[in-house]
């Protein structure tokens, strides 16, 4: 410690001299105060933060003293608390949403259209025979319709036709509609001959479906027939199409031609180069202009609607299905390039007789991802399989999740989703609890206890094209004659009912500025320091440089208790009176290893020790106990010389 160095004696017994005091060349380089007290008035007196030196001024008043640190303290704990909020600020990684509106040539969306009907009724008339005549006496017996005319020719009768379909349809009484509480009937009766002469909104119509073994089973429902018939036959005709081998051909519009009887862009015709062509077990034949596949994509450098996709369709329906197609028209959908066309979740109809003139206007959204937002760059990270092979979406991951769950709980695939390898489509001759199995698993699916929603994050970068559409007649009155005459002649087809027959589709940009929506950091590692050090300037004026003198009082708190403990050791393991093993230790060490810088050498005790030749017994020189103190008065030598241990000779 400073000030600890001691006079050394000479070898002669003198008297001891005065101490010399330390030049600046003899000081230590590292030097540490000798208590607490000392440290803490050299802080409070040299430090640069504010209000320190108070504590130190006012000491001979102890009422401002206790005041300055009770104050001291309390804006440090405010300092403090304002640090805190600061850092879970940062660490909940708030961000900051940018808007950019920018404008520039465009490239055009992939525009697809569908034509509503996946087959020709000729072509698949053999195949859904057998449901049309178990659907139509259905009818008969559920509402006394019968329009088709095709029951008196076949050579079964009524009951053993429906019989030869499983899950039949049913009319179900309802217990729970208020119409059934004011009025006793018979649910018995009514299901026998399924003409029940009774209020039509105490019924419902379903099928029954259950498990493997039948000890589990249910009725899927609905409070509308049409919805019920619609439903139904689409399950049936859903185990028609697993049946039917990969090379089946589809509707004779898989030619362009047939169905889309003129196409331009930016005022030029189209080319087959400008389209692709695939099928979908609903919207049957469906082609994609401006996709993936087209050579070279489009460009929009103007707006309006003379500046984008014009399509003339053919929308009629002479030979569609019609216990599946009860809609006339197109169905048409925009989306991006490397994107799979999801007719169900984005797309909208085309009204026949009608010109539709969809405008749009482009936005792309950049999220942030790690730390500040659940989102996915390209979906790697994603515990899902990307059954489409396209570009990653969280549709695309969606239908991907249910489609692996229906795989894994039912065993088979849905046939409105991609397949996964070796996996058959799902059919009720193969798997004849399918039925039972997907419709559980779609009940489980729309409330997210799959878990496909929770899994399946949104991407980090999105474009989106936001849509408004317009409608006007088309053509007029006054034009109809030579336009239908004109189409007519331009394709080699004849229309018969005009007006239903025709439809004309406009997609362009509404303008070409987009907006770009992109997310950045509220609170960076720059902004987090400049806040903390506003408070502390605030309550403390101070700067940098008084963090560091705040860091060095606590390295040398640390310090001066580490020296005070070690003191404390060795005072107690080197103390005279503990046992033989301390005047052993003591007695091993020869007195010149014993470091003389750091306590003056004894003089010699020989004149006070007894003759070699009177006592046979070794003494030991005494102990050095102030290692780390100050050093014995010359008085106390005489005391030290009295406790001298002794060995006798073995």
């Amino acid at each position: 410690m400073k000030g600890d160095k001691c006079e050394e004696p000479g070898p002669d017994p003198k008297p001891a001299a005065a101490p010399l005091q330390p030049t600046e060349e003899e000081e230590a380089l590292i030097e540490f105060h000798r208590s607490y007290r000392d440290l803490f008035q050299f802080f409070c007196n040299n430090t640069t933060i504010h209000g320190a030196i108070r504590l130190v001024c006012s000491q001979h008043n102890r009422m401002k003293t206790a005041f300055w640190a009770v104050l001291w303290l309390c804006t440090f704990g405010m300092m403090y608390w304002q640090f805190a909020l600061l850092f879970e600020e940062y660490f909940s990684y708030p961000v900051s949403l940018n808007i950019n509106l920018n404008s520039d040539k465009l490239v055009f969306p992939a525009v697809t259209v569908c034509t509503l009907n996946p087959y020709r009724y000729t072509q698949m008339k053999g195949d859904l025979e057998e449901l049309d005549r178990i659907t139509e006496q259905t009818l008969s017996d559920l509402y006394k319709y019968n329009s088709f005319n095709t029951l008196g020719s076949h050579p079964r009768g009524r009951r053993g036709l429906r019989e030869t379909l499983p899950h039949p349809l049913q009319l179900l009484w309802d217990p729970a509609s208020p119409h059934a509480a004011r009025k006793d009937r018979s649910a018995a009766s009514s299901l026998r001959d399924n003409n029940p002469p009774v209020n039509w909104k105490d019924w419902k119509i379903g099928f029954k479906l259950c498990n493997q073994n039948k000890s589990d089973c249910f009725y899927q429902t609905y409070s509308s027939g049409v919805d019920a018939v619609r439903e139904w036959y689409r399950f049936h005709y859903i185990n028609i199409l697993s049946r039917l081998p990969d090379s089946f051909t589809s509707l004779e519009e898989d030619k362009l031609g047939n169905f889309i009887f003129s196409c331009r862009f930016n005022q030029a015709s189209c080319s087959q180069a400008n389209y692709s062509h695939f099928h979908h077990p609903i919207y049957g034949n469906c082609y994609t202009f401006n996709g993936e596949n087209n050579s070279n994509l489009w460009m929009s450098s103007m707006p309006g609607v003379n500046n984008g996709l014009s399509l003339t369709l053919r929308t009629e329906q002479n030979d569609f299905i019609p216990l599946l197609s009860t809609v006339t028209g197109a169905r048409v959908t925009v989306h991006g390039q490397d994107e799979p066309a999801f007719m169900d979740d984005g797309g909208f109809n085309l009204r026949p007789g009608v010109e539709t003139s969809i405008s749009m206007r482009k936005e792309t959204l950049d999220r942030l991802g790690g730390n500040y937002g659940d989102c996915t760059y390209n979906g790697s990270d994603v515990p899902v399989k990307n059954l489409y092979h396209s570009k990653y979406t969280q549709q695309v991951c969606i239908h991907s999740c249910f489609q692996e769950s229906m795989v894994k709980e039912c065993g088979c695939a849905y046939i409105f989703y991609p397949r996964p390898e070796h996996v058959e489509y799902c059919d009720y001759k193969k798997h004849d609890s399918w039925g039972y199995c997907y419709y559980k698993l779609q009940g489980a699916f729309s409330s997210d206890r799959l878990g496909c929603f929770t899994k399946c994050l949104k991407p980090c970068s999105v474009t989106s094209y936001k849509l408004s559409a317009g409608y006007s007649r088309w053509p007029s009155v006054t034009s109809q004659d030579w336009v239908f005459r004109m189409l007519s002649l331009q394709n080699n087809y004849t229309i018969k009912n005009k007006r239903n027959g025709v439809a004309k589709l406009n997609v362009f940009f509404k303008e070409l500025n987009y907006k770009t929506n992109s997310e950045s950091p509220s609170v960076t590692m720059v902004t987090l320091l400049s806040n903390l050090g506003s408070q502390w300037s605030l309550w403390f004026g101070s700067s940098v440089l008084s963090v560091v003198e705040m860091a060095e009082l606590i390295f040398d708190l640390m310090v001066i208790t580490f020296l005070m403990l070690l003191r404390r050791f060795r005072s107690r393991y080197w103390s005279p009176g503990r046992g033989g093993r301390g005047a052993q230790e003591v007695a091993s060490t020869p007195a010149s290893s014993l470091p003389s810088s750091v306590c003056p050498k004894l003089p010699s005790l020989a004149s006070s020790l007894p003759s070699p030749d009177t006592s046979p017994t070794l003494t030991a020189p005494p102990p050095a106990y102030a290692t780390l103190g100050p050093c014995p008065a010359p008085s106390s030598l005489a005391g030290a010389s009295s406790s001298v241990f002794t060995l006798e000779e073995p």
